[in-house]
């Protein structure tokens, strides 16, 4: 029996763009800006992805301005950013479903992404880290999603690739697709949802 929930709160990066490297690019950018070490991409993708960046800059001991400057210095590395290429077409799929996008990337890096890739017709509500006093793992943003759409979070389905999505989603009460990690239902690609998630 395939699901069939009020809503699907979907997760941007590792999800329905490849943004990793533009990422790792901008903060290594950043980090070399105010002379601290880069990371390797490896060290990044281990330890840091998935995760809000400030939480990151708290967790090496680096202060938030660099933060500030990542973020500025964002939108000139959008250019290694790429929309999966079954992400449009499962869109339209889904397109009886409400959706949301809950991102702990920033307002303005999310909505310029969204709009590059022409996706942000798809949702209902864009909810990121601006929105929220705590970003995910903390269930904060998807609670807050479920409010606006005026739905219960048991009747939500959460589409994360990340441990941060898995544990926000669960802790809020979610059921969670994880895209190539462990979490109520594993796939493999965005396209794979319709096995699950009833069209």
């Amino acid at each position: 029996m395939k699901l069939k929930p009020v809503a699907i709160l979907f997760d941007m990066d590792g999800v329905l763009v490849d943004s990793l490297d533009s990422w790792w690019i901008s903060l290594n950018h950043s980090l070399e800006n105010f002379n601290y070490k880069p990371l390797t991409r490896v060290e990044f993708i281990k330890k840091y992805w998935g995760h809000d960046l400030y939480d990151n800059l708290q967790t090496m001991n680096i202060p938030e301005k660099v933060g500030h400057f990542c973020n500025n210095v964002y939108s000139t590395h959008i250019n290694n950013i790429h929309i999966y290429s079954e992400t449009k077409k499962t869109l339209e799929k889904l397109q009886n479903y409400r959706k949301t996008i809950i991102t702990n990337t920033p307002k303005d890096c999310t909505v310029q992404i969204l709009k590059r890739f022409s996706i942000n017709n798809y949702f209902e509500f864009i909810l990121t880290s601006d929105d929220v006093s705590m970003a995910k793992p903390d269930p904060e943003i998807v609670l807050k999603s479920c409010e606006l759409l005026k739905v219960k979070p048991e009747e939500v389905v959460l589409v994360g690739d990340t441990n941060s999505d898995v544990q926000a989603g669960h802790k809020a009460g979610c059921l969670v697709i994880g895209i190539n990690i462990e979490a109520d239902y594993t796939i493999k690609n965005i396209s794979e949802i319709t096995d699950i998630i009833k069209i």
